[in-house]
């Protein structure tokens, strides 16, 4: 697995501000005190963490070491102590079956290779009667005002980046035929989404893509590739700062979202 968008601090700077309340609402209902928890592709971990905050045991899962000690990281800051951070493929896990109540995975499978032969092994260590939560976005489906060339430039190159890493930037509509492929069946599909218009929100959200589009494995691999060249990359990174001024600047960022029910 290639990780399109790297762990540099204007990438994690992003992920930091993912809670439960605005990444996994939809889950909240299917958890319990009691429950065994696994959390895959748990980031800077705050959502891990508000997680242990509802469940007995969480145990999250990073693809490398490099991840995982930014997991710990994330939780040791918090002061977590009923969660532990194992290194695993999640293709291919070496845990054992049926060890967990809920499996949750907040935008994984956008980046793997398999998200079906993942959402099998994420339904094994899943017990009889358990669930598992997943939610991705999708790019292609973003939306935003003013239309602005850089932006649609941006996209483009995104979209093209994660694809040629083997991944699906497309990921949130695909979600429900990525289940059925797994020969998952008791699904429950929605979608959310996450919107930025307020002055605040765009400054954030522009400036951090700003900083991501120049500084970032995405950056890199961009001009290693010869899709865009940094002046190329300074251009967008100017639209969305410019963006992110416009008193009338929106986007709608759109998650796909399933509860999973493992016979």
């Amino acid at each position: 697995m290639t990780y399109t968008h790297g762990h540099a601090e204007s990438v994690l700077r992003s992920h930091r501000t993912r809670t439960v309340e605005n990444s996994a609402a939809y889950l909240l209902p299917y958890l319990a005190p009691d429950h065994r928890l696994l959390d895959v592709g748990a980031g800077p971990a705050t959502i891990t963490a508000d997680l242990a905050g509802l469940v007995r045991e969480v145990v999250a899962v990073e693809v490398n070491q490099e991840a995982a000690e930014i997991t710990r990281a994330g939780l040791a800051t918090r002061a977590v102590t009923n969660a532990e951070v194992v290194v695993a493929d999640v293709h291919d896990l070496d845990l054992p079956d049926d060890a967990f109540d809920v499996v949750h995975a907040h935008q994984v499978l956008q980046h793997l290779a398999d998200p079906v032969a993942a959402l099998r092994e994420m339904s094994r260590v899943t017990r009889p009667g358990g669930v598992v939560g997943v939610r991705d976005s999708d790019y292609a489906a973003f939306a935003w005002y003013p239309q602005l060339p850089a932006l649609d430039r941006w996209l483009a190159l995104y979209r093209d980046a994660a694809r040629a890493n083997g991944a699906e930037p497309d990921a949130g509509r695909r979600l429900l035929a990525w289940a059925h492929g797994a020969g998952l069946e008791d699904v429950r599909a929605s979608s959310t989404t996450w919107c930025f218009a307020t002055p605040e929100s765009r400054s954030w959200w522009g400036g951090m893509w700003a900083d991501r589009v120049t500084g970032s494995a995405l950056a890199e691999q961009l001009v290693r590739e010869g899709r865009a060249d940094r002046d190329d990359l300074r251009e967008i990174a100017e639209g969305w700062l410019a963006w992110a001024a416009d008193p009338d600047g929106w986007i709608s960022i759109p998650h796909g979202e399933l509860v999973i029910r493992v016979p």
